[in-house]
């Protein structure tokens, strides 16, 4: 099978969780099927780990633009023999229609939120509007992927859209099995080091993208509501806060707390999640999957969370992994945390990475995309 993926934003080189889904799935999906790749011109040829790609379009914002491209579009599909034409998001979904007008392809979308929520959230006048297009297309494709069974219910429900036409294909991990002890305490005796960490120390952990407003407003609940919090009790304790596009007022903000670790970017996420002993999701705005939680249940770590945090989680086998707080009951979140290191926890159990490796996930999207 041949399958075009379309791009119509940044991803490559992939830096965060929503860059490294894309990029991760698609590296993993090359290895069951022929893809040929075309990105906005954002996407430097170098920094795309696909042998077939190409990097041309306009990006989401000036969409409309590749209408242009059409014919070089067509021409591509008949030229490289493509059977499913697989767009990222709804941007293209446009381009998808035209596409399979022209060529008798079919199309799906693979979509990693409901934009319109995320736009909204973002406070954006046009969120709505969006919305109107984003079922539209959806309602047109051939198929829908969706990231979370709450996502696809809602596309379902609020869309119309036929069940049948719907699968979720999630965001995933490279791992396989949980981490020794013997590597957390590796992990964390580099960071101790780094970091100048106390044996005694509790570690919690938070990451984020904090152009992104639900990642901002969790810095906030940590510096305004669990900090103060946790103060109060005799917890030693250390908060490391990971993540880009940090603004000079917040980046002051979290200089007055000598509790926090502001370590900006880091390029190995894993090493950070083996080291903590806790990852905290103080959130109180509901988004799609937070690709973060994966990646800490797959490092083998326990989440405190919101319930409104866990949005799009499955937690069918790992709910001794996590422990859910109400929406804004900081004393009871702040005391989870106080007393992490007296509970014990099993390890995250086999079938997770059965149903969340990259393996596994891309294989059921093979088989779906065939049936098209």
């Amino acid at each position: 099978m041949v399958v075009l993926g379309i791009l119509s934003y940044k991803v490559f080189p992939a830096r965060f969780g929503g860059q490294n889904g894309v990029a991760d799935f698609y590296i993993f999906f090359s290895k069951e099927n022929s893809v040929v790749l075309v990105t906005s011109t954002n996407n430097l040829l170098k920094d795309i780990p696909l042998s077939n790609a190409h990097n041309f379009l306009f990006n989401q914002w000036t969409g409309y633009l590749n209408l242009i491209y059409l014919p070089r579009l067509v021409k591509l599909i008949a030229k490289q023999k493509v059977d499913v034409i697989l767009l990222e998001h709804s941007y293209f979904g446009w381009l998808g229609i035209l596409l399979r007008f022209f060529t008798g392809k079919p199309f799906v979308i693979h979509s990693h939120n409901i934009e319109s929520h995320r736009f909204k959230i973002s406070k954006r006048s046009w969120w709505r509007l969006y919305g109107y297009y984003e079922a539209w297309v959806h309602q047109k494709a051939n198929f829908s992927f969706f990231i979370s069974e709450a996502d696809m219910n809602w596309g379902i429900q609020e869309w119309r859209l036929n069940p049948k036409n719907c699968s979720v294909i999630t965001y995933g991990t490279h791992m396989q099995s949980a981490n020794s002890t013997i590597e957390k305490i590796n992990s964390r005796n580099i960071l101790a080091n780094k970091y100048s960490f106390k044996k005694e120390e509790t570690i919690f952990l938070f990451n984020g993208s904090f152009n992104y407003e639900p990642n901002i407003e969790c810095l906030l609940n940590i510096t305004t509501h669990i900090i103060p919090l946790l103060n109060r009790s005799p917890l030693k304790y250390r908060i490391l806060i990971c993540g880009d596009h940090l603004s000079n007022d917040l980046k002051s903000k979290l200089n007055l707390f000598p509790e926090i670790i502001y370590t900006g970017y880091v390029p190995d996420m894993n090493l950070y999640t083996r080291a903590a002993d806790a990852f905290i999701i103080p959130a109180t705005m509901a988004t799609g999957i937070k690709t973060k939680l994966i990646d800490a249940l797959a490092n083998n770590l326990t989440i405190i969370s919101t319930a409104i945090g866990l949005k799009g989680l499955d937690l069918n086998g790992i709910a001794e992994k996590v422990k859910i707080i109400n929406n804004k009951d900081w004393p009871t979140f702040a005391q989870q945390m106080i007393c992490i290191k007296e509970q014990t926890f099993i390890d995250t159990p086999s079938e997770f990475y059965h149903q969340y490796y990259w393996g596994s996930i891309v294989k059921k999207a093979s088989l779906i995309l065939q049936t098209l």
